[in-house]
């Protein structure tokens, strides 16, 4: 028996594997149903994802593919591959374009189905977090992936729905071990009942005010950051005055708060006496797994 298994057996209630990369391809088919809900306004919904899909398209020259990076609790790599149909489809959905399978395909088409797909990771982080703590994934568009996948998936759309939506999800051997490695951190059966339940002694709990009344005057310098975007050295070398950088994220999605590099918190960008300011919304826990704070400025 692995160690990992034998974890598992140890700690009842522990997910497998298999129930993790359940859950991982769930969140993402509950994304895509949520953002092209939102598009359509109706609900749009989505079969269980299975490893090999019925009647799916076979792979083609024209496919679109996007890679997908995870960085975080997950790390490694997912190569997205779309029918150049379904892209089309989801795009005419996207732009408000009335449905036509037989439209000339234009590089904006391209463009929106990207980022669709931008807005469903954004959406699969934060239903990960649950079970997985902070990730953070962004969606590039690539090629075929060069490494051999260590697991596979698709994303399929119920019938009767707006457009059929197929989209093959491949794994890398990193993030499918990522996925499987990850599991609570357990309490040990020796640790008194009253520290399972977060509680402290009188002693202790004395000697941790005093040890943060030395803290709390420490000045720390935190950052707002609106979004990314990954560039070619020789685009970097021709901005100049006037040029725009698109970043990966829309208007309407909240702005991180960091902490020497670290998420603290997301919220909405407000202007307080001629200064941008930020309305917190969401405050990051830093535990994997624990709820999250939530509150208003």
């Amino acid at each position: 028996m692995t160690e990992e298994a034998a974890r598992n057996t140890a700690r009842p209630g522990t997910p497998s594997p298999a129930d993790r990369m359940a859950e991982y391809f769930e969140t993402w088919a509950g994304s895509v149903a949520y953002v092209l809900g939102q598009i359509t306004g109706k609900p749009f919904a989505m079969e269980r994802v299975a490893e090999v899909a019925p009647a799916a398209p076979e792979p083609a020259e024209n496919d679109h593919h996007m890679i997908l990076a995870a960085s975080g609790s997950l790390r490694g790599e997912m190569s997205l591959r779309t029918p150049r149909a379904v892209l089309l489809a989801v795009a005419q959905l996207f732009l408000g374009e009335t449905p036509d399978a037989a439209a000339e395909f234009r590089s904006d088409h391209q463009e929106a189905f990207e980022e669709f797909l931008r807005q469903v990771a954004g959406h699969t982080a934060t239903g990960l977090k649950p079970l997985w703590g902070d990730v953070q994934l962004r969606v590039e568009p690539g090629a075929p992936p060069s490494w051999s996948a260590a697991a596979r998936g698709w994303l399929v759309s119920a019938e009767g729905t707006p457009c059929r939506l197929w989209i093959c999800c491949q794994l890398s051997a990193a993030l499918n071990a990522s996925l499987a490695a990850w599991s609570r951190p357990a309490v040990s059966a020796a640790e008194p009942l009253a520290q399972a339940a977060g509680e402290q002694s009188p002693g202790a709990s004395a000697a941790t005010g005093a040890n943060l009344d030395l803290l709390l005057d420490v000045e720390l310098e935190v950052m707002l950051r609106f979004g990314e975007r990954r560039m070619l050295l020789r685009d970097i070398l021709e901005l100049g005055a006037g040029s725009v950088v698109e970043l990966d994220r829309g208007v309407e999605e909240p702005a991180d708060l960091l902490l020497d590099g670290k998420l603290i918190a997301r919220g909405e960008v407000v202007v307080v006496d001629g200064n941008y300011g930020l309305r917190v919304l969401e405050v990051v826990s830093s535990q994997p797994g624990s709820p999250e704070g939530r509150s208003s400025a």
